[in-house]
């Protein structure tokens, strides 16, 4: 399968992707109230920047990066007029630069799913270990294969990309997740997951 070109997903005029719902995907509303850990927050394929100027709002600080500059621009303008403070920046989800154990919660609304369908997801989870502080909290929104159209993330998938010793707890729930198509709104099977990285060792 071809691997989208982003950027002329967000240029083509008249139309925005699917992904862009105008806010937070609802399936998230629960974890913004009361399942991210501060200060410091990682939006792992931000887009325009709605998750990550809704966690900024909340007084988070927050570094969001996608890889397309287009998005990224989009973003950081919409950060501007809205007088808040986000890190955007473009970067490849397979080749992050970001500070070890640089967060105290890492999202990822969308990303792991499309890196799983197009190529890369491996090289992106083996990252992520290290850029989450200990006790970190982790929060992925994939859409499930059980949406057919060639979607290709399962339950059992996670659970074993989730897996002890490098993440802990791991839960799972069936959700949904929002797109929006021509206009009109699409509801896709989906899960959230919910787990976290190990706590610092306790010193002897």
């Amino acid at each position: 399968m071809t691997t989208p070109d982003y950027d002329d997903l967000y240029r083509a005029a008249g139309s925005r992707p699917p992904w862009e719902i105008g806010g937070p995907q609802p399936a998230l509303a629960a974890v913004l109230d009361d399942g991210i850990r501060g200060p410091r927050v990682l939006d792992a394929g931000c887009g325009t920047g709605d998750l990550a100027l809704a966690l900024a709002r909340r007084g988070f600080q927050v570094t969001a990066v996608d890889i397309s500059p287009v998005a990224i621009e989009t973003a950081q303008a919409r950060a501007a007029a809205a007088g808040l403070s986000v890190d955007f920046q473009v970067q490849d989800a397979t080749r992050l630069s970001l500070p070890p154990a640089g967060f105290d919660t890492i999202v990822d609304c969308g990303l792991l799913h499309n890196l799983h369908r197009h190529g890369g997801a491996d090289t992106y989870l083996a990252q992520l270990p290290a850029l989450a502080a200990p006790g970190a909290h982790l929060i992925v929104l994939a859409v499930s294969a059980a949406a057919g159209e060639g979607w290709t993330v399962t339950e059992q998938y996670l659970r074993d990309a989730f897996a002890e010793p490098a993440w802990t707890g791991a839960r799972i729930e069936e959700t949904e997740v929002v797109a929006q198509v021509d206009g009109e709104p699409l509801s896709l099977r989906g899960f959230l997951l919910r787990a976290a990285a190990p706590p610092r060792p306790a010193s002897p």
